[in-house]
Order: C-alpha cells, then structure tokens, then sequence
C-alpha cells in the first residue's frame, strides 16, 4: 500500500493557490508543499517526511539547515545587509578563499547573485577581453535564462516562443553518448563530436570566436557526462585555436561530483569558470572565478552589481566552505555516490525501463525508456516513477532533453542509511512497474 496519500489537504490547497495567484512559470514536480528541512530529509506542510533526492535543484550541498550555516547567516542579518559594492571584510576574505581552492591559474573573484549573472560575465568578458565575438556553446546545454545565456543554450525548452536569440552564437554536439548524434559509440568514435567543432567554425562562425562555453557534464539535458578526457581535448582545442575556455561550474562545483569542482577530475585550467547554486547553499550567492589579466578590461566600477556580494551572501558561502573543511563532505560524496550509483547501476540491469544510470559523486540520471533495446524515451514512465516514489517518501524531480530523466542528487550529508533507504524506494517502485 502506497504510504502517503498525495496531495495531503493543506498541500492541496496551497497547490490551488499557487495555480491561481502564480500562474505557471514554475515548475511542479511531485504533488506536495515543503514545510521545513533538515539534513537531507524534507517534510511537506501535511508533515509527512521524505528522503530528498534534489537538494534543491543541487543547491543544499551541506545540507538543509546546517546549523552552522544558519547561525552565521542570522549573526550577519543582524549587522549589516546591503552596502552595494563598498568593499567588507566578509566579500573580500571571501574571494581570497575562493582563489586559494580554485585552480591555480584563477586569480580573480567577482562576487555576484546568480548562476546566470556568472555566465552572462564570462562571456561578456571574453568579447571584451579578446575583441571578437562569438561564442560556441553545445546541444543540450544549460547556462541561465537570462539574454545571452538563453542564446547560448542548447534546448529548445529555453528558447521557445521568444522569438529570434542574440546573434553570434552557434553549437556543436555534446557527447551524449547513450544517444550519439552520429551513431557512434565510445570505443570507435574518437571523440568525433569534438572534432566536429572544426566544421562549425567553418560553416557558421565568422572565424571571430571569443570563447567556448561548456558544463562538465549537462544537468538539464539529463546529467550527461563526457567520456574521461573530452574534456581536456575541448580545453586544448581551445588553446590551439587562441579561444578563451569557460567551465560552467555552477552545478558541478562545491563537491557535487566528489572533488570540490569539476576541473580537478582532469586537471583543467579554465580560463572562466562561474560559480554558484552550492556555493550559497539556498542563500542566492554566484562568482566568475578569472584571472586578473582578462578582469583588467574593466574599468573601475563598470560591473558592478547592486546585491552581489552582499555581505549575508558572503557570511553563507563563508559557513559553507568551514563546513566542507571540518566534514569532509567531498570524501562522503565520493564515497555515498560510489554506493548509490553501484545499487541504481543494478536496477539497470534488472529492469527493461531503464536505459541508463550515469553520473558521479552525488549527481547522477537515471533515463528512462519504452524498451531498453529500442532507447525510446518515456516521458510516461518517469512520470509514473516519480509519483510512486513521492507516496513512499522520495523526493525527486524530472529533467532531461526528453524529459525522460530522474534527477538523482541530495544533499552531501546523506548518510549510508539514507541512502540505502532511498535506494530501496526507487528500486521497489521501478520493479513493481511491470
């Protein structure tokens, strides 16, 4: 028998208000209210608990409510708010903390809200910078929804209905290899997707590239991971052809993937790399991480922004990074996900739904499937997923380029009894699917 009968009465009531005082450019994902959280355990507003598997949307990394965040957090309410951009103690110890663990090659810290402010500077500074102006992004991708980053991305979903994107911007295929667009596998394809960039440059650039923007690995088309060392390539590619490099970080960062950033998995040296989501864990903080060579095209106060960081901001981001340190959360997401990604690696083998499980550290996808022979995404099937596991007490959320794909991410204190608990749900649900 299902556990909860969902929605609960109070929820249900809130979700009527929210379709009529909201309208719908949110999104709805399981058919509950969130009340309160903890660790990584949510309860809705009808008080029945879940195990969360979104972190919310790969934020929470240290979990809800730490305590040591929210003491620093309220402490800092009580001083000071916003000076705009007058310098404090809190914004500035903050960048030197952040370049002390970034790659050794980002020097500079701009301190600003969100996700897409970050990826919206990098690529405006490299235009600046270089003086050229075309970006190179790839199918699939995700870098915000604000004007430049929704030119450069990858999905339709992003871009429709709003009519003609900034120009200069132009994608190559992303190495989605569970679907390769040119019907190739790993073992052969020598990373054809990236020799592909050449003929790009040739047939719709102007030859006037500024940078190449990538994830590394795509949250929204359905945590698609490149084969080990793509991304190495892309970055020597980049050099070779004198085009500035920008890792967006801003999902993959702050130990989601088991190394405190996507880049030490392969030694990367962006030239870029923008930052946020975990960095705050749910007090709104980002930065671009640059080099002070390329900040240098800035005149004073040129980019300056009228909260970015605002100094309850920065007292998160500070309380985060001390507790990264004392809990080692990096070495528990490497360890977790490897116990995780090895149970939902078995449900793969077992059922003829799922196409695919993929992902690393605490951030993995499971694609769902018609017929694990055929690949046809089902959308249908993941919905019914998602819902079962919603009355067993799992929270999860649905992504992906086909909207075929189960996010798997909680936040990075999940313990061994959580996680077998919330792998246990998702395996009961799936199975009982035939």
């Amino acid at each position: 028998m299902p556990k909860y009968d969902l929605p609960g009465p109070k929820s249900a009531e809130l979700l009527e208000m929210s379709d009529r005082y909201e309208g719908g450019a949110t999104s709805r994902q399981q058919p509950f209210v969130w009340d309160h959280a903890e660790g990584a355990r949510v309860w809705d507003v009808d008080g029945n608990e879940y195990i969360d598997w979104t972190s919310g949307v790969l934020v929470t990394n240290v979990g809800h409510c730490h305590p040591h965040h929210v003491e620093a957090i309220q402490r800092q309410v009580g001083r000071l708010l916003c000076p705009y951009d007058f310098p404090t103690p809190e914004r500035v110890t903050l960048a030197r903390r952040l370049v002390e663990i970034t790659p050794p090659n980002l020097d500079a810290c701009f301190m600003i809200t969100t996700g897409s402010e970050a990826t919206e500077a990098a690529m405006r500074m490299a235009k600046r910078y270089t003086g050229r102006h075309e970006i190179i992004s790839f199918y699939g991708g995700f870098h915000g929804r604000t004007g430049m980053a929704m030119a450069a991305a990858g999905k339709q979903g992003t871009k429709y209905h709003y009519g003609p994107v900034l120009t200069g911007h132009v994608q190559s295929p992303f190495a989605y290899c569970y679907r390769c667009p040119f019907g190739l596998t790993p073992d052969v394809c020598d990373f054809k997707c990236l020799r592909f960039l050449d003929t790009v440059v040739e047939t719709q650039t102007t030859g006037d590239i500024a940078a190449v923007i990538t994830e590394p690995y795509q949250g929204g088309a359905g945590f698609i991971f490149p084969p080990e060392g793509w991304l190495s390539e892309l970055e020597a590619w980049c050099h070779e052809h004198d085009v500035l490099f920008i890792l967006d970080e801003v999902q993959s960062s702050f130990g989601r993937t088991g190394r405190m950033f996507y880049a030490e998995h392969e030694e990367l040296r962006p030239n870029f790399m923008p930052l946020g989501k975990g960095i705050g864990s749910g007090i709104p903080t980002a930065c671009l991480m640059t080099e002070q060579r390329i900040m240098e095209v800035f005149d004073r106060g040129e980019a300056s922004s009228t909260t970015g960081g605002n100094p309850v901001s920065c007292a998160a981001a500070h309380a985060v990074l001390d507790i990264f340190e004392r809990e080692n959360l990096v070495e528990n997401s490497a360890r977790m996900g490897e116990y995780m990604k090895g149970r939902l690696k078995e449900l793969e083998a077992r059922s003829n739904y799922v196409g695919e499980v993929r992902g690393r550290g605490l951030v993995m996808g499971i694609e769902f499937v018609e017929d694990s022979e055929t690949r046809e995404p089902s959308r249908e099937i993941t919905w019914r997923v998602v819902e079962a596991c919603a009355r067993e007490g799992l929270c999860c959320g649905v992504v992906g380029f086909y909207g075929n794909v189960i996010r798997v991410a909680p936040p990075l204190v999940i313990d061994r009894d959580l996680a077998e608990q919330s792998c246990d749900i998702m395996e009961s649900v799936v199975l009982g699917l035939d």
